[in-house]
C-alpha cells in the first residue's frame, strides 16, 4: 500500500506506447487485502486517492483487454485509453460487499466503452445501432476466420450458436464486408474518374429552382407590399402596430394606453383599424 503510484496522466496513453505499457507493468498488482482496505474507503469515505491507487493498479488489465480488440484498425493506444475510461467507471460502482474482485466487476465495463468506440469510429455509417445489432457485429467478427465469405454451411452454424436466423447473419455480414465512400471527389481525382463521387451523379430532388425562384419573389413582393401599406398609416397607428406586432418585446394594450393617456379599447380600436387598411392596401 505504502508504494509510491505513478502520475495520474498514466490513464493516457502517450506517443510513445510501448514505454507507457513499461510504465504500467510495473506499477504493483492489489492483494486481496489492499484491494478490500481501498475499497472500503473508497465506499464508506468517498477517498478518491483510495480509486486512483485501485484504477492505477488495474491499468495492464485494460491493455489486455484492449490488445483483443487490435483487428479492427484502430489505433491502439485509443482502444487503451477508452478502456481506462471504463474502468474508471467500474471503480465508482464497486461496491467491497459484492464479494468479487474489481477485475471481475471491471470487464464489462472495459469492453462497453471499447465496443462503443469501436462502433463509432469503425466506420462513417453505422453498421449496429441496436443491442442485438452490436452483439451480432462483434460475435461475427470473432467468427469470422477468412476474408471470404460464409459458405451455406457456416452461415447455418454461425446462425445457430448465436440464436439467429441466417438472414440476420448474411446482413451483418454485408455490412462488415461494405466499404465507406467519400460523397465528394477527391483532391487527386480528374475528369475520367470524378463521375464515381456520389456527389456528381445523386440528384437532390428535395429542391425545385422554378419553386425557390417563385417562392423569393413572392416573399420580396409582399414585403414591399407590407412597407408600402404601413407608410401610409399615422404616425400614432404606425407606432401601435409596430409595438404590437413588429417588434421584438411586444407591448400590452394597456402600455399603449398609458403611454398615449386614453383608454384600452380606444387602442384595441386604432390597432383594428389600421390592420385593416394595411390588409386592404396589401391585398389590391
Amino acid at each position: 500500500m505504502g508504494t509510491s503510484l505513478q502520475p495520474i496522466d498514466m490513464l493516457v496513453p502517450g506517443a510513445n506506447l510501448e514505454s507507457y505499457i513499461q510504465a504500467v507493468n510495473g506499477i504493483p498488482i492489489l492483494t486481496v487485502e489492499e484491494e478490500k482496505a481501498l475499497a472500503d474507503r473508497l465506499h464508506d469515505e468517498n477517498d478518491l486517492e483510495a480509486a486512483r491507487h485501485m484504477v492505477m493498479s488495474h491499468l495492464r488489465f485494460v491493455i489486455h483487454v484492449a490488445k483483443s480488440y487490435s483487428g479492427y484498425g484502430l489505433a491502439q493506444a485509443d482502444l487503451i485509453q477508452e478502456g481506462n475510461v471504463g474502468l474508471m467507471k467500474a471503480v465508482k460502482r464497486f461496491n467491497p460487499e459484492f464479494g468479487v474482485r474489481l477485475v471481475s466487476f471491471a470487464v464489462h465495463w472495459i469492453k462497453a466503452e471499447i465496443h462503443e468506440f469501436i462502433l463509432k469510429n469503425w466506420r462513417i455509417v453505422k453498421i449496429a445501432t441496436t443491442k442485438a445489432q452490436r452483439k451480432m457485429f462483434f460475435n461475427l467478427r470473432s467468427s469470422k476466420k477468412r476474408l471470404a465469405w460464409f459458405t451455406h454451411a457456416e452461415v447455418l452454424s454461425v446462425a445457430e450458436n448465436l440464436g439467429v436466423e441466417p438472414k440476420v447473419v448474411r446482413e451483418m455480414e454485408g455490412r462488415l464486408s461494405a466499404h465507406d465512400t467519400a460523397f465528394d471527389m477527391g483532391a487527386d481525382d480528374d475528369d475520367d474518374t470524378a463521375y464515381q463521387a456520389p456527389a456528381n451523379y445523386l440528384e437532390d430532388h428535395s429542391q425545385n429552382p422554378a419553386q425557390n425562384v417563385e417562392q423569393l419573389n413572392s416573399t420580396k413582393d409582399a414585403n414591399s407590399r407590407l412597407h408600402n401599406a404601413l407608410k401610409t398609416l399615422d404616425e400614432r397607428s404606425f407606432d401601435i402596430l409596430l409595438k404590437r406586432w413588429l417588434s421584438e418585446n411586444k407591448s400590452t394594450l394597456h402600455d399603449l394606453a398609458a403611454e398615449y393617456g386614453v383608454s384600452a379599447e380606444r387602442i384595441r380600436q386604432l390597432e383594428k383599424n389600421a390592420m385593416k387598411k394595411v390588409k386592404a392596401l396589401i391585398e389590391a
